[in-house]
């Protein structure tokens, strides 16, 4: 398994013997380089197993580190991307808070630094420090080359319970030792432009032609305003640019379209089975018993995990990624790559 430590090794060393995939692993893999967004705010050692099974030389990496982390935190994610030509840090970072818009300003800065990279990137795909792969990379890859250039942000129309989100205005409250968005009775105006608000997953798959125009349309500018003060703006503000008509990319008329994320919520147990770690959020962190639900999951990603509570999990994951992408591999197979 991997060594995993940094400390007194050149990254040289350190590459080698955590076994990290240096080469194109196919033709069409080099010639669909991918852009990750990566935001983290805890549990160093997870976010860099995250890193090391999403690593491949052709794609790029931007990492936002929640403004709020120690200096030895913040030191460590400077030490560990130092060693890759493709990965860096977020130019801007943000005191993150939980569902607040915050979140989606992270992935903001990471996109408006990604766009400006040399890497000739097709999809730009966001994730959290507690995400971990369930495809290679080359999967993934098929998977979104499957789509023709479409954008893929899975939504839904609002539930009710989830309108309070939009119609009334939420505040980031910032403490030292807490953080929260907090609901108040004032009602929003309208949204810009009389556009419907659409609710959906936080993470998706966007191609660069996209981000340009999230980044620089108007319509797009006006809506992350108005957005400022909603409650997790992330969930309804990609997918309802993704609904515009001639947009970049756009699918008008999609439902939960994209198997992005695989999450045991607590609410879904009859569909799920239940999680056999413990929830958070209402989300599951897997444990061992979730296992064979994750490998039987069609989704690319799957939230969360935390390492040092339930390491196997993690590792067998690792194992049979590393064995299924080296298997797919057109490449000369590197000694250094094996476990």
């Amino acid at each position: 398994m991997p060594v995993r430590l940094l400390r007194n090794m050149s990254c040289q060393q350190y590459l080698i013997q955590n076994h990290y995939v240096m080469k194109p692993l196919s033709k069409q893999e080099a010639e669909f380089p991918l852009a990750y967004v990566m935001v983290v705010h805890k549990d160093f050692d997870t976010f860099e197993r995250l890193l090391w099974a999403v690593y491949t030389p052709q794609n790029v990496y931007c990492v936002h580190v929640d403004k709020k982390v120690t200096a030895m935190f913040k030191l460590e994610v400077e030490q560990l991307l130092s060693c890759f030509p493709n990965a860096f840090l977020a130019s801007k970072m943000e005191p993150m808070v939980y569902a607040g818009f915050s979140r989606l300003q992270a992935n903001l800065n990471c996109m408006k630094d990604l766009v400006a990279s040399e890497v000739p990137w097709k999809y730009i795909i966001n994730t959290c420090g507690q995400d971990f792969p369930l495809k290679t990379n080359r999967e993934i890859v098929q998977y979104l080359k499957g789509f023709k250039g479409k954008n893929l942000t899975p939504r839904v129309l609002p539930p009710p319970h989830v309108l309070r989100r939009t119609k009334y205005v939420h505040v980031e409250q910032r403490y030292s030792w807490f953080s929260f968005v907090l609901w108040t009775w004032l009602r929003k105006p309208p949204p810009p432009h009389n556009r419907a608000i659409y609710f959906g997953s936080a993470y998706v798959a966007l191609t660069k032609e996209f981000v340009h125009f999230v980044l620089e349309d108007p319509r797009a500018i006006d809506l992350l305003k108005w957005s400022r003060d909603t409650y997790s703006p992330d969930e309804h503000f990609w997918v309802t640019l993704n609904r515009i008509p001639g947009v970049p990319g756009s699918m008008p008329n999609a439902s939960w379209t994209g198997n992005l994320r695989a999450v045991k919520w607590i609410d879904m147990e009859d569909k799920h089975g239940g999680c056999h770690g413990h929830y958070v959020h209402g989300i599951c962190i897997y444990g061992n018993g979730d296992l064979k639900w994750l490998m039987d999951s069609p989704s690319l990603f799957a939230n969360k995990f935390e390492l040092n509570t339930y390491p196997l999990t993690v590792e067998c994951l690792e194992l049979r990624l590393r064995e299924r992408a080296l298997n797919q591999s057109e490449t000369a197979i590197q000694p250094s790559w094996y476990f």
